[in-house]
């Protein structure tokens, strides 16, 4: 996976249970939303639909939709609201405390009609619910190179998916200047894609960390184009 970006997260985010109960969702940022709407359409394509959270805990995370075109014949989804409170990023780490995440989807993906909310399709749409919210939950960042397992040790996201964790990495498929929403407000927003890791994947990363990762993922064809049945690197 080629990048300009130096690998910077060398470690796996993991965390305790929670203490806090649910908290109702931050006001969303007007200037947020329309600058992610209009970034998406300019660098991705105009939005079909937008999944709209009902209820939200701690910040909404509404998730914009492109449907395949010529020029990009995957779905691109794109969250919108991770964004509405800031990460409490180390003054070190000199990155943006704002992130929104985002990942695309081979053309044949169910995303509508009655199977769309079966777990074998929603799956990747949870995931990207669930790492946007996963900051603001535990007082923690996201950035470049980050890995979170899911569970430890490390299991599937389902029975039959060969998935077990995330790393957080930059986008492939686009012009280098997706990679920054900027809002008129004068907030920089970082847009991160996630890809899914094999369990041998992740305890590559835990044993020997983010270079021994890159090395290995360098071998296959891997992007914010999420393949179901790409092999493990490891």
């Amino acid at each position: 996976m080629g990048s300009s970006d130096a690998p910077q997260g060398s470690g796996v985010l993991r965390h305790a249970p929670r203490d806090q109960q649910w908290v109702p969702a931050a006001e969303p940022d007007p200037y947020a939303v329309e600058a992610i709407g209009q970034h998406v359409t300019h660098h991705f394509g105009p939005i079909s639909y937008v999944w709209h959270e009902l209820a939200s805990d701690l910040v909404r995370i509404d998730i914009h939709v492109v449907t395949p075109t010529a020029e990009r014949p995957f779905y691109t989804l794109v969250t919108d609201g991770m964004s509405d409170l800031a990460m409490s990023v180390p003054a070190e780490a000199n990155d943006s405390p704002y992130a929104e995440l985002m990942l695309c989807l081979p053309a044949d993906w169910e995303l509508s009609g009655d199977t769309f909310r079966e777990d074998r399709n929603y799956w990747p749409i949870g995931l990207l619910k669930s790492i946007a919210r996963l900051p603001h939950e535990y007082n923690t960042w996201i950035g470049l190179w980050h890995s979170v397992p899911n569970g430890d040790p490390p299991s599937p996201y389902l029975p039959g998916v060969p998935f077990a964790g995330a790393l957080v990495a930059p986008m492939l498929r686009c012009d280098p200047s997706a990679h920054v929403i900027k809002t008129e407000s004068g907030k920089d927003i970082s847009l991160l894609a996630l890809v899914p890791l094999h369990p041998a994947e992740v305890a590559l990363k835990v044993r020997s960390g983010t270079d021994a990762l890159l090395d290995a993922l360098a071998t296959v064809e891997i992007s914010e184009l999420f393949s179901p049945t790409r092999p493990s690197a490891v």
